[in-house]
């Protein structure tokens, strides 16, 4: 149906006033494997939009190309469909031109940090107002299993099939060293934070980057069991909350800083208490960064929940500013003037 030279546009259908999850769902089958936490993640988005106050015909999704990329298919939205790893681009375009809209990205860590990790970076840069949804599954899956950007060492896949060579990015840390304002981390199996994240991302004025753990059933199943499974989790996950510690393990163990360094210490030794923990703080950016950092250390539990949410004035609506202000210049509606310049010379 697409090339990476194709553009699918696609219009909603005419919805009532009241909105409901089902009113945003398009009126065809979701074609991703069964078990796949893309299914967790369409859902969870169509049941924030009729709570969002924003009409239907004011709400877009854009998508490069990837298993992820099917996503704008299945939303009765505007949509667009556009070219491996432009999607940010596609999309800072329609935001800028359309501040008025409400404009969504659905990308995966290939997609988004491979082909597309350049728009990525510079659209966090500029701070355009857009809400970015990346499935990191750590893996390319609709290519059928090569390594990506987020792979982990020594995997073995059809591209390296001796094991991963590379070190990965962690997209967290990416964002948040590309300016992004607010970012955050869900994973597919915890719908309760994912609702809150991507509710929280459209509140956000500014560039919002949500990463979802999103278990690929086929070629990288149980890649984050470690950490989402009961039993693990609990053990292996902690979630941020802004304004309180950082608990985890069943609220027996924390994270204290030593320095900088974040470590874990028992509530149960008699050593510590809570009094001691590191209290979360969303809008300090270097605590966003040590956070960010504990994904690199085995010995630590991984974080989710939002890393930083900084505001500050976003690209388009500075584009708008500046074109207002430009427009009350003497000549400023002359086309011709504008066309010509001051540097022009006429051919008799």
């Amino acid at each position: 149906m697409n090339t990476h030279l194709d553009v699918i546009i696609q219009k909603p259908h005419t919805g009532s006033a009241e909105t409901t999850a089902k009113d945003f769902k398009a009126p065809i089958d979701v074609r991703w494997c069964a078990g796949c936490g893309g299914f967790a993640i369409l859902s969870q988005v169509q049941k924030i939009l009729p709570d969002l106050d924003i009409p239907k015909e004011k709400i877009v999704f854009i998508s490069g190309i990837g298993c992820s990329s099917r996503f704008p298919y299945y939303m009765d939205v505007y949509v667009m469909h556009t070219m491996h790893g432009r999607a940010l681009a596609v999309a800072s375009g329609v935001k800028i031109s359309r501040p008025d809209l409400s404009v969504w990205i659905a990308t995966g860590d290939g997609d988004c940090m491979s082909i597309g990790g350049n728009h990525l970076i510079h659209t966090a840069r500029r701070n355009v107002n857009i809400n970015v949804i990346m499935f990191n599954n750590e893996i390319y899956s609709l290519t059928k299993g090569q390594y990506s950007p987020t792979s982990r060492p020594g995997l073995k896949t059809k591209s390296s099939p001796l094991g991963v060579l590379d070190d990965p990015f962690d997209p967290i840390t990416l964002a948040l060293g590309a300016g992004a304002p607010f970012v955050a981390r869900a994973y597919d199996r915890d719908i309760k934070t994912m609702r809150f994240l991507f509710e929280r991302a459209n509140q956000h004025n500014g560039f919002s980057f949500v990463e979802v753990y999103t278990n690929c059933v086929i070629f990288n199943d149980g890649a984050f069991d470690e950490y989402t499974l009961k039993g693990n989790r609990e053990e292996n996950s902690v979630f941020l909350d802004h304004g309180k510690p950082l608990l985890f393990s069943n609220g027996t163990k924390g994270i204290k800083l030593d320095g900088f360094k974040p470590v874990v210490v028992s509530l149960e030794d008699g050593n510590h208490s809570i009094d001691d923990l590191l209290v979360h703080d969303e809008t300090d950016s270097t605590l966003a960064f040590i956070l960010s950092n504990m994904s690199f250390n085995l010995d630590l539990p991984r974080p989710h929940g939002v890393f930083q949410s900084i505001e500050r004035p976003s690209y388009d609506a500075k584009v708008e500013a500046q074109i207002i202000e430009e427009s009350k210049k003497p000549g400023a509606n002359d086309i011709d003037a504008l066309l010509k310049g001051d540097d022009y010379w006429e051919i008799g």
